[in-house]
């Protein structure tokens, strides 16, 4: 390898999405004038540049690369219009000039690298996390300083050494002061940042980036070949890689190190301001993408974009009702240059505007600043990709519904509510449930409202509403937010099917052959119909009916009954009426009649080994007590079972008969007579506490307000041994621990009652007010004894 030579070529450094960085490249190729430019990109994305610098085509946008061979992985690289890469692409289309990328391919980059990736300088997690592989690497010298890969590294890294060495708080201040916002020639801007890369490319682990400085100085010699002159050719790098290239610092030998490349597609989608945020955790970003925009836009002023922030904020707080002028602007824009001044800075940047700010429009107060000033200098801009690259089906579906239904379309959350009485906006639901489904990232549940049988259910987390009550409710709200990662899963997704309807249904199906009981099958069964897929609903009918045939779990036939009532009651909403109640209502039937055949065997056991059929018996309940079609006799018979069993769990037990006496099953002095037996003297006071908690885990308030329960409860609790009430005390004491403030008035109410201690009680009351404490001690013991015991369980 001819390291001489590759060492004569124009290479000029830069540090990825920085503004004077492309400033100073486009003076430096105005200069040169080179015959072929190279730059630092997969070498297999060559072919998207004329895309790339596409006049329809508005930054940010990013390549997308992605396995195609099945496994999950991608991986981007993001361009602003102020991205050197970007500057001198389109130079190059300027001018007539050849230009290519000659970085590792996209397949080698997401290939195993001595267990990890080999990774790129802007590799990025699109869900907004730090790129993958920094923290096993140290830092990536290859980005012209993106700060310390990890802020609890023991040593202080190079970065943190160079802001210390020259006074700086922060790395990004250093570079700001440094390399930023001076108005440097582009020789000694380039020389300046050689120096600088070489100092840092010591830094950390770079073996990985060694291996692809051997790669692309192959590249760079090959594509050069005999044609051209070394003065002929410019090559625009990572800092680290430029400092390698000209201290002649290259193996060859390392290139063998890479691993073979991986099956791998390569495409352009719409990136967005924000992810190219390094607030936003994005390592090879900068800390404000639309001020940079800015600096950018006004030829690498910062002074300008300074001012341009201000204004904007000035009038932020008069929007808002604060005292601000344009005599504040001015006072803050002074103080912002005055504090550069002060700190060595050529022109004020980000830390100089914030305290600027603070200092003079908010009067010390920095709550307007964090929540405006912050996101109006990181932006919300987000790009588009012109015609040239044509969108796979996926996301011609996305984008065309996302228009048409006027859905949010930046990376900012915005939220919404969906009328389902309207069949548009059902329509909007069964689009925003299949990307749900397909696990796109764009919208997400923010609340919900529901009605009928659903609205009989206990309430559910809003990220965590059961398929079944969905399909119940009146309105979805939802909160959606465009990123890149939801171009990317739209195009990881293609390899499932051509339209959103067939990803969805394939997914479904996939979940329906991982399934091994009724309850399982049913949960997919209703995506299948909030995603308004017929094929994954027939086929999840036709695996309900077989698993239930032999299907023993009675959480899990509960589960599918709770399934088929939903769908009974609320189906035809969800355009789904070519199922028609002739099919669900007979599985609603068979599998109710099979859940209560069930219902004895599963209340068996532990505490714990009931837990799930306790929720069965209330699922069941609901489904007998809503459903005409359903055996209700059948149901309350087996309730009934529970309750006169010794058997079965004594809190399913006090569960059933909870249950039966709010459904007026039975009446007061029946409960009485069953809660007097089971509480009785003949009990074992834990196995008699335990059919308690679950009688109140029902509906505690109903139930102490009952007389006849409460004397059965007083008996009982006066009746137990003292040698066993020790034993038998924590399993009273969770009994009780679900009773609020008006369940326990009404208790001690009627346990006064019952005990015939209400004047006693309305005298303990008077004392009370007068707060004399002496005279309560000298009423009746009795009174006494049933505040105590009533003290020593609540």
């Amino acid at each position: 390898m001819d390291l001489d030579r590759l060492a004569a070529v124009h290479l000029f450094p830069v540090r990825h999405h920085s503004p004077r960085s492309s400033a100073t490249l486009r003076a430096y190729l105005d200069e040169v004038r080179p015959k072929a430019i190279f730059v630092e990109g997969p070498s297999d994305a060559t072919e998207l540049l004329e895309a790339l610098v596409d006049p329809k085509t508005v930054p940010p946008v990013a390549i997308l690369g992605y396995r195609t061979d099945g496994t999950p992985a991608s991986s981007l690289w993001p361009f602003a219009a102020y991205s050197p890469e970007y500057v001198a692409v389109k130079w190059a289309f300027e001018h007539g000039a050849r230009v290519e990328l000659i970085d590792v391919p996209v397949g080698m980059t997401l290939a195993p690298f001595e267990g990890a990736t080999v990774g790129h300088d802007d590799a990025e997690d699109p869900g907004g996390h730090e790129r993958e592989g920094d923290a096993e690497r140290g830092g990536d010298a290859d980005e012209g300083g993106d700060g310390p890969a990890s802020v609890e590294e023991a040593q202080e890294s190079i970065y943190e050494a160079c802001a210390r060495a020259r006074g700086f708080r922060s790395f990004e201040e250093f570079w700001e002061a440094s390399f930023e916002a001076p108005r440097y020639e582009p020789r000694s801007f380039r020389e300046a940042l050689l120096a600088y890369a070489d100092l840092a490319r010591g830094d950390g682990d770079r073996l990985v980036h060694r291996a692809r400085d051997a790669y692309m100085a192959r590249q760079i010699l090959e594509r050069m070949g005999p044609d051209l002159a070394p003065r002929e050719v410019a090559a625009v790098l990572g800092a680290a890689h430029a400092a390698a290239f000209a201290a002649r610092d290259v193996d060859p030998a390392l290139e063998a190190r890479l691993p073979a490349p991986v099956p791998c597609a390569v495409t352009l989608i719409p990136f967005s301001f924000p992810r190219l945020s390094e607030q936003l955790g994005y390592g090879a970003g900068n800390r404000a993408p639309q001020y940079y925009q800015r600096a950018h836009d006004a030829g690498g002023d910062f002074r300008r974009a300074t001012l341009e922030v201000l204004i904007d904020f000035t009038e932020h707080l008069r929007l808002r009702g604060f005292m601000a002028s344009l005599a504040d602007t001015i006072e803050a824009f002074r103080l912002a240059v005055a504090l550069a001044e002060l700190r060595g800075k050529a022109e004020p940047g980000l830390d100089e505007v914030r305290e600027a700010t603070i200092a003079t429009m908010c009067r010390g107060d920095a709550t307007h600043v964090d929540g405006f000033l912050w996101p109006a200098v990181i932006g919300r801009s987000v790009g588009r990709v012109g015609s040239r690259i044509g969108k796979n089906s996926l996301q011609e579906e996305f984008w065309r519904e996302v228009r048409e239904r006027r859905l949010p379309a930046t990376d900012a959350p915005e939220s919404f509510r969906l009328s389902l009485t309207n069949q548009v906006e059902v329509g909007t639901s069964v689009l925003l449930h299949r990307l749900r489904i397909a696990k796109i990232p764009y919208a997400a549940y923010a609340g919900t409202r529901r009605s009928g049988f659903a609205a009989r259910r206990r309430g559910q987390a809003t990220q965590e509403v059961p398929a079944d009550e969905l399909l119940g409710q009146l309105s979805e709200t939802w909160e959606a937010q465009w990123t890149p990662a939801t171009d990317v899963a739209l195009v990881e997704k293609i390899v499932l099917g051509d339209t959103l309807e067939q990803v969805a249904t394939r997914l479904l199906e996939e979940d329906l052959a991982a399934c091994h009981t009724t309850g399982e099958a049913a949960d997919v069964l209703l995506n299948g119909v909030l995603a308004s897929s017929a094929r994954a609903v027939a086929a999840a009918l036709r695996a309900c009916d077989e698993f239930a045939a032999g299907d023993s779990d009675l959480p899990s036939l509960a589960r599918a009954c709770r399934a088929f009532a939903g769908l009974a009651s609320f189906g035809s909403s969800r355009s789904l009426s070519s199922l028609g109640d002739g099919v669900i209502a007979p599985m609603l039937e068979k599998t109710f009649a099979r859940a209560v055949l069930r219902v004895h065997g599963g209340c068996t056991g532990s505490d714990e080994a009931v837990a799930a059929a306790k929720e069965a018996l209330r699922t069941l309940h609901d489904v007998a007590l809503s459903q005409p079609i359903v055996d209700r006799r059948a149901w309350l018979d087996a309730a009934r079972g529970l309750v006169d069993s010794e058997a079965v769990n004594p809190t399913a037990s006090g569960l059933a008969c909870g249950l039966l006496y709010l459904a007026q099953a039975i009446d007061d002095a029946e409960v009485a007579r069953v809660v007097g037996l089971r509480l009785g003297g003949a009990a074992e006071p834990e196995a008699a506490a335990s059919f308690l908690a679950g009688f109140l885990e029902v509906n505690a308030l109903v139930l102490v307000k009952s007389r006849p329960v409460v004397e059965a409860l007083d008996a009982f609790l006066r009746g137990i041994a003292p040698e066993r009430f020790k034993d038998t005390l924590p399993v009273l004491r969770r009994a009780f621990a679900g009773l609020g403030a008006t369940e326990r008035r009404y208790l001690l109410e009627n346990v006064l009652a019952a005990r015939k201690l209400g004047d006693k009680a309305r005298a303990a009351q008077a004392v009370l007010l007068e707060k004399d404490r002496e005279r309560l001690k000298e009423m009746s013991e009795d009174l006494s004894q049933a505040m105590d015991d009533l003290d020593e369980l609540l």
